[in-house]
């Protein structure tokens, strides 16, 4: 098991890794975060409606699932959101450089990451 401070620095080392925090999506506020490029205290916020506005869609439509993770594709950046396995109310969010990730091989280490960490 990994600490949140562990686990954002494994994140980090992902090609293309920008930044990368974990959140608490009832209040919006960081639980931790490492790296640059991003305002991610704004970030964090902003993402908090963005899960917050899928789950209620996903309520509406009356469908019985779970968010895997939300890729936002920016011209030169992605941008991950996946809602915790081991925590509920608590999402990752990770920025890569478009132009140096591997998306598939992002989202495999956010996946890990987010079954290793620990509260």
């Amino acid at each position: 098991m990994a600490t949140i401070r562990q686990t954002l620095d494994e994140l980090l080392t992902c090609d293309g890794a920008m930044c990368a925090a974990i959140v608490d999506s009832e209040s919006g506020m960081m639980l931790g975060s490492a790296g640059s490029g991003v305002d991610l205290e704004v970030a964090a916020a902003g993402n908090t409606e963005v899960v917050r506005a899928k789950m209620k869609v996903m309520r509406s439509l009356g469908l019985n699932d779970v968010i895997d993770d939300i890729l936002i594709t920016l011209g030169k950046q992605y941008h991950l959101i996946r809602p915790s396995s081991r925590k509920e109310g608590v999402f990752s969010y990770f920025v890569l450089d478009k132009s140096k990730a591997n998306l598939a091989l992002a989202r495999r280490t956010l996946q890990d990451a987010d079954k290793n960490m620990m509260f």
